[in-house]
């Protein structure tokens, strides 16, 4: 008896997706695992030393390449970054109403 050397099916699928073309859809994993480990990151740097603010909107930007909700996030980021540059230019400047006016944020 001859026995065959049988592969499990999430290997087969793994063997799948390796073929050119599947392409398109290892580069959208490959993307997506180090998209989200660098984002993963960078909010773990949020209450670790380490620049999470510089690391956050690298791994939007890797996601960003695959997926519009990431687009829309690192819009959403580079605007918030763009007003609070703002902000302090004017508190910097002195331009900052006394009296506890609106702020821009």
């Amino acid at each position: 008896m001859r026995r065959e050397n049988r592969l499990p099916p999430w290997m087969k699928r793994l063997l799948e997706a390796a073929n050119v073309g599947n392409i398109k859809m290892v580069k959208r994993v490959i993307v997506s695992i180090i998209g989200a480990t660098v984002l993963l990151i960078g909010i773990a740097l949020l209450v670790l030393p380490g620049p999470a603010f510089i690391v956050i909107p690298v791994g939007l930007a890797i996601l960003a390449t695959e997926y519009a909700w990431a687009r829309r996030w690192l819009k959403k980021a580079r605007q918030i970054a763009i007003d609070a540059r703002q902000v302090a230019r004017d508190v910097v400047s002195g331009r900052e109403r006394a009296g506890g006016g609106e702020s821009r944020l």
